[in-house]
């Protein structure tokens, strides 16, 4: 292992991590992602190829929005609100619930869709919806001890309030598909999903990613705000969730003006927060990691995405399918920003965890890794390759056939199906790196982590015992009582 200062990469100062859930929690959240997110590309080869039964557009959306990105969203608030904020999570026990409530619900409604069993899915987006919420409840609840919220915690409060009004939406949408009630009301099912759309990628989504890199992009580059900075995240912080609310409800209710003065505000913000990016990337004082590569292709994505969506949005913001924006928009909003965000963070987030659990409590008494050298440097490049090419290729595909839509199995099949595929591999090479740091560097096993107690006796070690006592004392947190 490298004799290096741990501390110059590894553990940012002035972070108590004892505040947040056992390891297991987050981690395991972050393995069920990206399982899911395999599921979804696999998904995604069948549409391309018109091999995927039932309704498969809405089987990929779901298992990449809800299983990879949310999912890794939950795991991710839980861990770091604490952590940032300075406070104590409200309860363990709901942190592992919510996974458990969204996961078992997504699967059964992955299911329904695929079957064509379309009365099944008010049940499952039910459950889901149960999750989402306790998710909302126990983060809301810890946020709420915090005094005076930065521009990060006030981001992380604007998402779990569209967190709660997507899924209820999103709930209507499936009663709706196995009942068509929605017409009785005079609400179209278009202008619903519309609305659920908006509110799930550019609200609870985007806003989440612009308040964690408003943190870790000045924390990880040791960098400040400065100049037309503050600025430019004045205009983001008002424009972008007052933009989505408008964008929304003109969507909803099918209004045209008042979706294109959201849909301005919107493209403005995500312009505006791009430059800020940039300028901490370029003002980086600390050695490049695949953490900041895949930022700087964020800060890239970010701009072309508004270059392909504001024709489009600026013309008919309300048809469905400009729900992204235009051609070339959802592989550069989905992959090109949330995804390389997503990808990025977990460069240093996995090993984080890891590092904290196992190597904190050595700091000082004998040489330690740093957190950049618990993973291979070579499968993050190679990783990061595939998943460039990937995408471009994907927005090739939807330039080239002129499409929009939802989905990344859209636009002319040669080079969407290559795309896939490409994506498809860099997802593979990143979990195989991802999972090596867990179960190389993980005080306990890789089982342990992934089904926590219930795993098999065989993989549960001395640090796994440990970890066992805390899911227990999980379980018998008051859930009207922070956690001890």
């Amino acid at each position: 292992m490298a004799n290096r200062d741990p501390t110059m990469g590894a553990v940012p100062g002035g972070l108590d991590t004892a505040q947040g859930p056992p390891m297991t929690v987050p981690l395991r959240h972050f393995l069920v992602g990206l399982a899911l997110l395999g599921g979804a590309l696999l998904v995604g080869i069948g549409l391309i190829v018109d091999a995927v039964p039932g309704l498969g557009g809405l089987v990929h959306v779901h298992l990449f929005l809800v299983g990879w990105v949310c999912v890794t969203i939950m795991g991710a608030m839980t861990q770091f609100v604490p952590v940032w904020s300075g406070t104590t999570l409200h309860s363990r026990g709901l942190a592992s619930a919510q996974l458990a409530l969204v996961g078992g619900g997504l699967i059964g409604f992955a299911a329904a869709l695929a079957l064509g069993r379309l009365p099944w899915l008010a049940g499952f987006g039910a459950v889901m919806l149960v999750g989402f919420w306790t998710f909302v409840y126990n983060v809301g609840r810890t946020l709420a001890t915090v005094d005076g919220f930065d521009v990060t915690e006030r981001h992380f409060a604007v998402a779990l309030g569209f967190f709660v009004l997507l899924t209820g939406l999103g709930v209507l949408l499936a009663v709706d598909l196995g009942s068509g009630f929605l017409a009785g009301l005079g609400i179209s099912h278009a202008g619903v999903r519309g609305a659920h759309v908006t509110l799930a990628v550019f609200g609870a989504v985007l806003t989440t990613i612009y308040g964690a890199l408003y943190q870790l992009g000045t924390m990880f580059t040791q960098t400040e705000l400065h100049g037309v900075d503050h600025r430019l995240r004045a205009v983001e912080e008002v424009g972008h969730p007052v933009g989505v609310v408008a964008l929304a409800a003109g969507r909803l209710v099918g209004a045209t003006p008042l979706a294109r003065v959201g849909a301005v505000l919107v493209l403005l913000a995500a312009l505006g927060f791009g430059v800020v990016l940039a300028r901490r990337l370029s003002e980086m004082r600390v050695e490049r990691t695949p953490m900041h590569t895949r930022y700087a292709v964020v800060a890239l994505a970010l701009g072309a995405w508004v270059a392909t969506a504001a024709p489009a949005w600026l013309r008919s913001p309300a048809a469905p399918e400009h729900a992204l924006g235009g051609a070339g928009s959802a592989p550069l909003l989905l992959l090109g920003v949330v995804g390389f965000v997503i990808f990025g963070t977990l460069y240093h987030i996995v090993p984080f965890v890891v590092w904290v659990e196992r190597y904190s409590d050595r700091l000082g008494f004998e040489a330690v890794p740093m957190i950049d050298d618990l993973y291979d440097d070579r499968l993050a490049a190679a990783d990061g390759a595939l998943l460039f090419a990937g995408t471009a290729l994907l927005v090739t595909a939807d330039l080239l056939a002129g499409a929009s839509g939802t989905t990344l199995a859209g636009g002319a099949p040669g080079p969407a199906l290559v795309g896939v595929s490409l994506v498809t591999l860099g997802v593979a090479v990143f979990a195989a790196n991802a999972v090596s740091v867990i179960r190389r560097h993980s005080p306990g096993t890789l089982a342990r982590v992934a089904l926590g107690r219930f795993a098999p006796r065989r993989a549960v070690g001395e640090y796994a015992d440990r970890a066992d006592a805390d899911d227990g004392a999980d379980a018998d947190d008051n859930c009207g009582e922070a956690s001890p």
